[in-house]
């Protein structure tokens, strides 16, 4: 009586568990069918590779919370016992409905009902009804030391505990693999010893869960709060900021040439340096015209040769000057002060033109000024705003 009541307040106490975790999780009970085959093994006096039999299983179930369960089972088809010392073995049909209670082992340490697989622990009681004893009676053994346990009863007790392996329960398939052990009545294999006969069986099974709905996450309520947040942007600002700009300007540039000569000598035999720099002066300055006076020194001959030996150096540099690099006659003035004029100290220095011009030259400058520019520049600010969570 008091292992009655024991057995009942830890059902209560499972079945209350269960309860709880399913109005915590969402969980929502379900029912089941399962179809199951496998192989089962009857234990006698006899080699125990000789009583491997198949056996077939259907049943119903259904899981009141994530932890407790129960189902209608109904399993059978053949057993197989025998003589070993005879070496004599029989077969026979059985049928076994049970009702099971089924503890889920791994919700009740865990609190994910999603997970990929289950233990689950079975126990239960049932009849066994067994027929088909032609085999038995074809041995011819003698009443006495083979009695035909279930002539006249052929119903025996079944007392059942195994274990489960299940895949995901909140799919609505499921796999599922069971080993179990039953404690029969002494009459189940036809032969009495006075002690219980033993059925272990191992299956695979293939389960449709309806009216099934998988564990939800209990809804949580959108929370709005405001936050600050820095934010970077970047704004138009006028800044002055100094540039160089081009700039063209013009000065006045001169020309000073000086050429001299040998005694009693006006032409320009070679060409020179110095009358290609006048050539490229008056390239420069294509308005500009060109001065070229003659002189002879006073110390030497008369003022009349003085004066022709003058005239003939400025008229020879400038044919020279118009031939050799094609200047324009009409830009070349020239002039002669014979003796009278001596521009140097030195007697033999005043045998010589002078070239003068005048001109302008364009370059192009850099002056740095100041304008107002448009910049993109980078600011930070606090903005407020609101956030769901």
């Amino acid at each position: 009586m008091k292992t009655k009541r024991l057995l009942t307040a830890a059902a209560g106490i499972l079945l209350m568990t269960g309860t709880t975790m399913a109005q915590t999780s969402g969980w929502k009970s379900y029912s089941y069918l399962e179809a199951q085959g496998g192989v089962q093994l009857t234990t006698t006096n006899a080699p125990k590779d000789q009583l491997i039999t198949p056996t077939a299983a259907l049943s119903f179930g259904h899981y009141f919370s994530p932890v407790v369960g129960a189902r209608l089972h109904v399993n059978g088809w053949q057993s197989k016992s025998g003589f070993s010392a005879t070496d004599q073995y029989y077969k026979w049909n059985y049928i076994t409905p049970n009702v099971d209670l089924l503890l889920n082992l791994s919700n009740i340490f865990g609190t994910n009902t999603n997970r990929a697989l289950n233990l689950i622990l079975l126990g239960g009681v049932g009849l066994n009804y067994a027929w088909d004893s032609d085999e038995f009676t074809a041995l011819n053994l003698p009443v006495t030391s083979a009695p035909l346990a279930w002539k006249d009863n052929r119903l025996s007790h079944n007392i059942r505990a195994g274990l489960r392996l299940e895949t995901n329960m909140s799919k609505p398939l499921g796999i599922s693999l069971e080993v179990n052990a039953n404690s029969l009545d002494d009459r189940f294999n036809m032969k009495t010893n006075d002690s219980d006969d033993w059925m272990f069986t191992a299956m695979l099974g293939v389960s449709f869960r309806f009216g099934h709905h998988a564990p939800k996450k209990a809804a949580v309520l959108p929370v709005a709060r405001e936050i600050e947040e820095v934010i970077e942007e970047e704004v138009p600002e006028m800044v002055t900021v100094k540039e160089k700009r081009p700039v063209t300007k013009t000065e006045k540039v001169n020309l000073h040439k000086e050429v001299f000569y040998a005694i009693r000598v006006s032409d320009n035999d070679k060409p020179s340096a110095i009358m290609e720099q006048v050539a490229k002066f008056m390239s420069e300055n294509p308005e500009s015209k060109v001065y070229v006076v003659g002189y002879a020194d006073k110390g030497t001959g008369n003022a009349r040769l003085n004066e022709m030996y003058a005239k003939r150096r400025a008229e020879t540099f400038k044919r020279d000057l118009v031939s050799r690099h094609q200047v324009d006659a009409d830009r070349v003035i020239i002039d002669s002060k014979g003796d009278t004029v001596q521009p140097f100290a030195e007697n033999d220095k005043n045998r010589c033109v002078i070239i003068d011009s005048e001109g302008t030259r364009t370059y192009t400058d850099y002056e740095e000024v100041e304008v107002q520019k448009q910049v993109m520049k980078k600011v930070q600010r606090t903005v407020k705003r609101t956030v769901t969570e």
